[in-house]
Parts: C-alpha cells; structure tokens; sequence
C-alpha cells in the first residue's frame, strides 16, 4: 500500500511543479522566458501504476496523466476499428473488407507493425499529408480579386508545388530540409531544377492590384511573415508590425528586421524544362532589390521611424547580432528556424502531427505559441517528441510510427459516459477521439468505394470538383480564393487567403441536405448498387455491405434490408440505390472511430 501512496504523492507533486516551470522559467542572468522559448530537454518517462498497459515511452508520459486525475486508459479498439483509423490516418481513404480480412490479426503487435510500415510507403501517404500541409501553406490557384478577365495574378502552375509537397512527404525529406527549401531552395547548394517548386511556399502568396503602391507592398509582406513565423515557429511575429507585440517579446523592430527579407524578395514565373525537355513554368521567388526597412511607427507607411537591419527574432537569436548578409537573407532565416537549437520548430512540428492523429495537438494552439496560445497538457511529453524527433533526423514517418505504435493511440473510442464527463474534452487522452472525416476523405472514400477512384498523378494541373469527369483525389483538385469551391466550404475546408492550422468540425443541416440531394451521392449510390444487385438477395445485400462498410451485415441489419428491398422488381433497383446511399451517409462510413 506505501509505494501507491508514494507514487500517487510523487505524481501530483511533479505535474504541479511542471505546470509552474511552463508559466515562468529563469535563465542562468536573472531574466523570464515563456516555457516555448525555452530549449526542450528530455526528461526521463515518470513511473506509473498500471505498467502493464504501457507500449513505450508516450503511454508513460500519458497514463501519468490519466492515474493522476483518477481515471483508467480505455481498452484498445476492436481489429477492425484499428485497421480503419490507420488507413484513414496514413492515407485518407478506407480499407477495402478484404484488407480488413487480410489484417485481421492487428492486435499482434508484429502485425500492426507491419500494416503500418505497408501504409506509409504507399504512394497516398505522401497525398494524405499535403491534404494537410495545403492550408499551412494557404495554397491556392488564384487571387481573392479579378477586375474583368484580367488574370495575370493566378498561378496556372500552381500544382507543381503541391507536387512537390506530396513527393517530399513520400520521400520522408528531413523536416528541417522541407524548412529550408520552401524558403530558400534557389540558394541552396546541388539543388535541382525541378525542386525549385518547394519556393511556391512564398511565391504563391497573395499578390494585390496597384502593387507599386508602398501600403500594398507592405500587405503582402506582412503575409510572407505571419505564414513563415505561424507556419514554421507558431509565433504571431505580424501583431508587432504596427507596435511591439502585446503579449510576446517580440518588438516592431524584430517584425520590420523579419519583413526587410521579403521586401528583398520577388515573386516571378520561372522557366524550366519538363522530363520530356519540353518548356513549363514555376511559380516561385527570388531575390530583388535587397532593402532594409524602417519602422513604419503605427503601421503608417507614410511615418518612417529607425532602419532596421534584416535578421533574426531577438528572443531566438544567441546574441544581438543577428543581422543577415547574404541577399535578402531568405537562406539565413531558413537555417534560423531550422536550427535544433531553435526552441519551437520542433516542438511546433511534432504538435501538427500530434493534431493530425488526435484532432488536436498538446498545445491547443498549433500555430501560437506564445502567451494567448494555450499551455501544453503534457509538456514534458511535447519536449520529449521534439527532441527525439530531432534526434530522429527529422524524420516525419518515424514520428509517425511512434506515436502509432503506442497504447494511446490504440484505444477504442467508446469510453463509459461517466468518464467522458470526467474528461469531457478527452484533455487526457484517456479514450480515443471520434472525428467526422475531412471534406477530402469523405469525396474520396464514396469514390473509392464505388470503384470510381483513380490513382493519383501529382504532376498534372488541377481540375475543378464540379467537373463530373474527375474521378481523382481532392488533393487534385482546384483551390481558389476568388470562390472556393461549394462542397469543400460546406465540409469546413479552411479559407486559403490565409495560413490555417486547424479545421472546424461542424454538423449543419445543410451538410446533410448534401448527402440526401447531391448529385454526386446518389451517382456514387448508383454505380455501387448496379454492382451488386444479383438473383440471390442475401448475397447481394452482404456484397453492398461488405463494399461499402467493409464488413458483413448483422443479422438484424440483413433482415430489415431484405424487407425493404422486397421482391417487386421494378422498384428493387431504386430500393438497391437507397440502400446504398443510406449506408453512404451513414455514421459509420463518415466518422472515424
């Protein structure tokens, strides 16, 4: 009985200890920073009680938490469930039922291994992760403006970023290599041609009309900096762009030293050849004329304060010096915000796929960091990940597994009621999330499992979703700021004028007026029951089952679909579509478990 009591005591002991190094830490002169300023360390995983249940060293930091606030991991979800949220998770589309067969035995953990190491070297792998990385980046194909049809502000060549991003995921490209080759590729040494694409990171930015004008010109330099500091570092660095930052320390002086590097930098279409040799082109950037800026005091272009050197946030550079020489500076800044002494960029890294598996990251606030953001619920767990994965070489996919391979991400989503009052919003990971699947998994499993889905070509240009012809992944699809599309706007797809981090998760009236009545529902519905409908009407509902939900029908589920197909043929291929589309739009097929 001692050594619970002891452990018990120890547990609530270091979390109170923990949470108060997060609001104040002090340095080695005397001075305060906010914990994410501070360079992570790796902590030994605490002791816990039920030790049984631990995989590895994330169940540990996990379960402390879980045995602190009275509460029990949940049991690991069913073989089936398992195999369906790591098809989603790895590359957003489901398992076919004979996929669920063929992994049945999952809770093997060599089994489960394995489908994972089969999923991340699948070609949608790299696809699912720029489903992602596309609103990081806030793609889009063209501008939130048009006058008349002039369109000389749209990017026409815009997919070879994305194909650029897919191809690095697939290829697990070291994250702090993807840093810098979005910000600076054309500078760095051996780089080819064809990778200069990974620059449409910047040069797909927002582009104004009368933008000779000094007041447009700061605009879009004002987004150049709030997608690379929120994106890379998940700083608010453009608050300080009219007046020293609120709530960070971060000075006007630090905005306009960060901003100079995009003033020195252009946006202009580059010509390359093809693999055929043939002439394209790359939206990308390029150094222009190199500038340092004044403080435009008030954010008033026209009241010029002091010359600020481009460089480097003070509060991450190592002394004052932190100036930049070399052109704009785009290269230096890459290599800042890559650099493993850099106290956030792992952290921020680890956070986003912490948030892609789990519906939300440590930190709530996957792209603020700052005082406003909110505190890590597991500090030393976010530490431990980034500098492991650091340690990893930046390896996205190893990351990945990681986390994948533990207990907490293996648990079943159906936790007692009692406990979800307990931990209503799951802050302790005790069960596993229930989420609705994205606007792009949804489309894209009603295609797959009509047997309509093509394999992706990353290279080609994008085609609009309305086009009744395009049977490819919505990766592929058109993205515009001028309009985005109806569909992807109804199921939450972020607004791409502006970098996203996260996505909003709503049930609207109007989303299931969509599964009803959309054309694309009931073509999905139609071509799914036109492959099933055969003289042996068990066998024919266990087919549409089995393609569509991966698995048999109950018996109570056959008996009522028997009873409402029926046996009047003429309305039978009618009732067959019905049925279909119910299973479509069913909870099962649209949230992931």
């Amino acid at each position: 009985m001692r050594p619970l009591i002891l452990i018990l005591f120890f547990t609530f002991l270091v979390g109170d200890l923990a949470l108060a190094k997060l609001k104040s830490s002090t340095n080695k002169d005397g001075s305060e920073k906010f914990w994410s300023f501070i360079e992570p360390q790796k902590c030994a995983p605490p002791e816990v009680i039920s030790s049984d249940w631990v995989k590895g060293d994330i169940d540990r930091f996990i379960l402390f938490e879980i045995e602190k606030n009275g509460l029990k991991p949940e049991q690991e979800a069913t073989s089936k469930i398992l195999i369906r949220r790591l098809f989603f998770d790895l590359i957003g589309i489901p398992p076919s039922f004979d996929e669920v067969e063929r992994y049945k035995n999952i809770n093997d953990q060599k089994e489960y291994e394995k489908l994972i190491d089969h999923l991340l070297q699948r070609p949608e792998f790299g696809e699912k992760m720029a489903s992602y990385w596309m609103n990081v980046a806030r793609y889009a194909e063209d501008q939130a403006h048009q006058v008349g049809n002039d369109k000389k502000f749209f990017y026409p060549h815009a997919h070879k970023f994305r194909h650029w991003v897919i191809k690095a995921f697939n290829d697990d490209l070291p994250y702090d290599e993807f840093i810098r080759m979005q910000l600076a590729a054309d500078q760095i040494d051996g780089v080819e041609e064809k990778d200069l694409a990974a620059l449409g990171f910047l040069g797909l930015g927002p582009q104004y009309y009368d933008r000779g004008r000094l007041e447009v010109k700061a605009e879009e330099w004002e987004d150049s900096v709030d997608v690379v500091s929120r994106g890379f570092m998940a700083l608010t660095v453009a608050c300080a762009r009219c007046h020293d930052h609120k709530y960070d320390p971060i000075s006007a002086a630090d905005y306009y030293a960060f901003a100079g590097v995009f003033a020195s930098t252009k946006i202009h279409k580059r010509e390359i050849l093809n693999n055929n040799g043939d002439k394209t082109y790359i939206h990308v950037v390029a150094d222009g004329k190199i500038q340092d800026l004044p403080i435009f005091n008030r954010g008033d272009v026209t009241d010029k304060g002091d010359v600020i050197p481009r460089g480097f946030l003070e509060i991450l550079s190592n002394s004052k010096s932190k100036k930049f020489s070399n052109g704009s500076g785009r290269l230096e800044l890459a290599n800042a915000i890559a650099n493993p002494k850099n106290p956030l960029t792992a952290r921020v890294a680890v956070n986003r796929v912490w948030q892609l598996l789990f519906g939300k990251g440590l930190v709530r606030t996957t792209s603020n960091f700052g005082n406003l953001g909110a505190l890590p619920s597991h500090p030393e767990l976010l530490d431990y990940l980034a500098v492991t994965f650091m340690e990893d070489e930046w390896s996205v996919k190893n990351l990945i597994k990681r986390i994948l391979l533990s207990s907490t991400y293996k648990q079943s989503s159906f936790a007692a009621s009692q406990k979800r009052l307990k931990d209503e919003e799951n802050n302790f990971y005790s069960y596993f999330p229930r989420r609705r699947l994205s606007a792009e998994m949804l489309r894209d499993s009603m295609l797959y499992v009509s047997g309509e889905l093509e394999n992706g070509d990353s290279g080609s240009e994008s085609l609009e979703l309305i086009n009744k012809k395009n049977f490819r992944r919505t990766i592929y699809s058109r993205i515009s700021r001028k309009e985005l599309d109806h569909y992807l706007a109804l199921f939450d797809y972020p607004d791409p004028n502006v970098h996203s981090s996260s996505r909003d998760e709503t049930i609207t009236p109007a989303q299931k007026l969509y599964f009803i009545n959309s054309e694309f529902v009931l073509e999905r519905s139609k071509k799914i029951s036109t492959t099933v409908a055969i003289s042996d009407l068990n066998e024919s509902i266990a087919k549409l089952y089995k393609k569509i939900l991966s698995r048999y029908p109950s018996p109570e589920e056959l008996s009522k679909s028997i009873s409402y197909i029926g046996l009047n043929l003429e309305t039978q291929q009618e009732r067959w579509q019905r049925l279909a589309q119910n299973l479509l739009i069913s909870n099962e097929f649209i949230f992931r478990d």
